[in-house]
């Protein structure tokens, strides 16, 4: 069966003969995987759509591990479970309420609190009535957090693994449906759309990187009024240069053909990977450019700002500072976008704009580890707890990142509703420090626990 699409992926692991199989037939509500007392029936991977309640899934069932050759147990566990946890979002780590722990479930569960990328549920089963009772109260020595009792052959405590996954799963919906190949690779064209206010050298620019008079230019402002997608290699890279039409304020907005250029410029900057925002230097900063990147961000755009006609600047300097103080004000929500100075009339500047946008774009595709992400979000909440507000502590578990393009983020925990702002952006800005996406916009959702009884 094929990869269930946007998903989360969550797999089952253990020893052989704990029940996984009969556990993954209850979770995708048909008998796929063939089930025998004998050890060792299932040896390849499946996996099926599963469900539970409203929570959707895909799950993969894997082989048992074997228990003979206890010389190279340690090596088969780590191969087996390395091989079954890439690309999983969390795992199912499955032991036998009736026989109790064994060493190698001990070994097991060691291997994955040091080592394992993704969360880990562990879960006790064949625990139906009190058979597994005592052997459930074994199972918190394995440390991967409150166990939970199952009897996945008659299905009891299926509103207990609910609860469970339920806080470390995201919301496939919070993923956007991203395509698998929505990460480009390396070599794939880039997207490049250059705005601003009108008469800033947007196709002045553009000409001088292509080398010809592709676009009309001149004094008059608005001469473009269409925004024109065009292909063009950069030291053997492909770029689709987008210009655009000037954006004015509303209140100067008063020809329709202008009206639209800027509604079709908006439009192209929802279609672009990395959007220049070119400044005049004889102009400097003003308003409606802020409001220009502040659209651009919103939009979840990468954004580079470049100032154009520096050859014809006064007081350098003090003009690069001023713009650079500006920026840091006025797009508070996203520290460090690169601020470059170009000349597009000499060609100044533009080789290291086209390298920035190269850059800037591979920071905004980015996809963190899970574990590496999870590094960072212990350290940050050490560094600053989360609030108590009324003396109760809000508890923030795990993070997971949803989408890339850009970065969003799905942090899991308990009465996260009573966050505030300011912890949000602690964790935003800490996120852009810590894991090199400065410049980048981020976005972190906050979910809690779900209890599948409250409708």
């Amino acid at each position: 069966m094929g990869k269930a699409r946007g998903l989360p992926r969550v797999v089952i692991l253990g020893r052989p003969n704990v029940g996984k199989s009969t556990l993954f037939n209850r979770l995708v509500g048909k008998k796929l995987a063939l089930v025998d007392d004998q050890p060792g029936v299932t040896r390849d991977r499946r996996e099926g759509k599963a469900k539970i309640f409203d929570l959707d899934f895909t799950v993969i069932d894997t082989a048992g591990l074997e228990e003979a050759e206890a010389g190279s147990l340690s090596d088969r566990m780590r191969h087996q479970s390395r091989a079954a946890l890439e690309g999983a979002t969390a795992a199912l780590f499955v032991t036998d309420g009736r026989t109790g722990l064994t060493e190698a479930d001990r070994h097991f569960a060691r291997w994955l609190r040091q080592e394992a990328p993704v969360p880990i549920v562990a879960v006790v089963n064949k625990c139906e009535g009190r058979a597994g009772e005592q052997n459930l109260l074994e199972a918190f020595e394995l440390g991967l957090g409150d166990p939970v009792p199952l009897s996945a052959e008659h299905g009891e405590g299926l509103a207990d693994l609910f609860e469970a996954l339920a806080a470390i799963l995201p919301d496939p919906a919070e993923a956007e449906d991203e395509p698998e190949d929505a990460e480009p690779a390396p070599d794939a064209p880039l997207k490049l759309a250059i705005v601003g206010r009108p008469n800033a050298g947007k196709s002045t620019l553009i000409n001088r990187l292509l080398g010809e008079n592709r676009l009309l230019t001149g004094p008059e402002a608005g001469i473009t009024r269409d925004s024109i997608s065009i292909p063009w290699a950069w030291q053997g890279r492909e770029v689709h240069l987008i210009d655009t039409a000037g954006m004015r304020r509303r209140a100067k907005v008063v020809d329709k053909l202008e009206k639209l250029a800027v509604a079709d410029a908006r439009h192209a900057v929802d279609f672009a990977e990395v959007v220049v925002l070119l400044l005049d230097a004889t102009l400097g900063l003003e308003a409606q450019d802020l409001r220009i990147a502040d659209m651009v961000l919103e939009e979840g755009r990468a954004l580079i700002v470049a100032v154009n006609k520096w050859d014809s600047a006064e007081d350098a300097s003090r003009l690069f500072n001023g713009i650079r103080k500006a920026l840091e004000e006025g797009l508070a929500q996203v520290k460090g976008v690169p601020l470059l100075t170009v000349s597009a009339l000499t060609g100044k500047g533009l080789d290291t704009l086209i390298e920035v946008a190269f850059e800037t774009r591979e920071r905004w595709s980015r996809r963190v580890p899970t574990s590496a992400l999870n590094r960072w979000f212990e350290s940050a909440q050490e560094r600053n707890p989360p609030p108590a507000p009324g003396g109760r502590r809000i508890k923030m578990r795990y993070i997971t990142q949803a989408r890339s393009r850009p970065p969003t983020f799905v942090v899991f925990g308990n009465r996260l509703d009573e966050l505030p702002a300011s912890y949000n952006r602690y964790l935003v800005n800490s996120l852009r420090d810590d894991l090199d996406l400065k410049g980048i916009p981020i976005r972190i959702n906050m979910r809690s626990r779900r209890n599948p009884f409250d409708d």
